[in-house]
């Protein structure tokens, strides 16, 4: 009789739940709708390849999908400004180059060579997954980029202003 919970007991319970899920502006953040993006496409993209003939690139989804779920969790919960180990944008940057790559091979793959619906399915879902990969990886190498010509101060945000030395170099 132990297991019996009182009433009022689902307060921790949704507590739990929404601090998994990401704030309502991080969602509606460019960063947050494309992670979004990616996680949904991703998924579909599994989903559609598991019940293909073209089962054998099922792999890539489903790795490109817990990643995005990853950074949308370490984003959304401000994991990577806690943990200072890893350099968080060049991490995302090289995620949405390789998967924006593979993706397109593979959809490439699926659509010539495989005649099942769910094969084309995929390949049309990996395509849009392309496009949202190489726009979030756009969008963070312009942001890396501004922060290299800021000379990699990390104090600064990487989209703030720099102060202008190239005419104290050319003298």
């Amino acid at each position: 009789m132990g297991d019996i919970e009182a009433p009022n007991s689902n307060g921790p319970r949704q507590t739990v739940l929404l601090s998994v899920l990401p704030s309502k502006e991080f969602a509606t953040s460019r960063k947050g709708m494309l992670l979004i993006a990616e996680v949904v496409l991703s998924f579909i993209s599994f989903v559609c390849f598991a019940a293909s003939t073209a089962a054998s690139f099922v792999t890539v989804p489903l790795l490109e999908f817990l990643a995005a779920v990853f950074l949308l969790f370490a984003y959304s919960t401000k994991f990577n400004e806690r943990f200072k180990g890893f350099c968080w944008p060049l991490m995302d940057f090289m995620r949405c180059v390789t998967a924006s790559i593979i993706y397109f091979i593979i959809s490439i793959m699926a659509v010539s060579k495989y005649v099942d619906g769910s094969s084309k399915a995929a390949g049309v879902f990996g395509f849009i997954a392309t496009i949202v990969f190489a726009l979030d990886f756009y969008f963070i190498f312009n942001e890396l980029a501004g922060f290299l010509k800021q000379g990699g101060e990390s104090n600064e945000e990487p989209s703030g202003q720099r102060d202008d030395f190239s005419d104290s170099d050319s003298d």
